[in-house]
């Protein structure tokens, strides 16, 4: 996987501002954020009301792909990893995942938004930005960037299909079950990107690649 550093950091500066204008504008009730979570919101909860069977199904599929349970994986893989003295990938997993719980935990007070009223699941904390949102994200990015350059290239892009469809439905769960609105899911995907992108290049998880003359070359996990 090759990627442009100025690109990478473009891109995650966008995230940032794009989570920033999400915080205010909830916060100020600009009428547009709030017709958007309404939209989706109210449909799911009529919807979820008559079909209890639906509300259990996505609350399993929440359960058993939420960040907690990705941070048992990594923390496998870290074990992994220091047991084969892979050390940088070791401590980018801990950054990257494991910290994100510290980050989320963080977002979440400084917002310290309420959850909808019309919740079907008890969940913990407040709900901007949503932690499965962010931790699942940010989870599934940092094991596919350790894991690509293994995979046959032939089946990256199937890998690649199926982590961005956990991805999003892992969000579209969130909102199925009242436990968050559709933009606390955004905002969390959006510092979620930001952050794993930060940690990808401030920390890399194999060295940086170089020219011939010694200077860096784009970011290039492949090696």
């Amino acid at each position: 996987m090759r990627a442009n550093g100025k690109g990478l950091v473009a891109s995650a500066v966008a995230a940032v501002a794009l989570y920033a204008l999400i915080w205010v504008g909830w916060s100020r009730g600009w009428t547009w954020i709030e017709r958007l979570d309404a939209a989706a919101l109210e449909p799911a909860h009529r919807y979820g009301i008559d079909h209890p069977g639906w509300v259990t199904g996505w609350d399993l599929f929440c359960t058993v792909l939420s960040p907690g349970a990705f941070r048992i994986v990594a923390l496998a893989l870290i074990v992994v990893a220091l047991l084969r003295r892979r050390v940088r990938i070791a401590m980018f997993l801990v950054v990257t995942i494991e910290l994100s719980a510290l980050l989320t935990e963080i977002a979440k007070s400084l917002a310290d938004r309420a959850r909808p009223d019309t919740a079907f699941v008890d969940a913990w904390g407040t709900a901007f930005p949503s932690g499965h949102a962010l931790g699942v994200l940010v989870a599934v990015t940092a094991l596919l960037i350790i894991a690509l350059p293994a995979v046959d290239p032939a089946k990256r892009g199937w890998l690649i299909a199926l982590a961005v469809a956990v991805v999003l439905l892992i969000g579209a769960g969130r909102v199925v079950l009242n436990v968050h609105h559709p933009s606390d899911v955004v905002a969390g995907w959006a510092l979620g990107y930001a952050y794993v992108v930060a940690c990808w290049l401030l920390l890399p998880p194999r060295p940086p690649v170089t020219r011939p003359d010694g200077t860096p070359a784009a970011l290039d996990t492949a090696r």
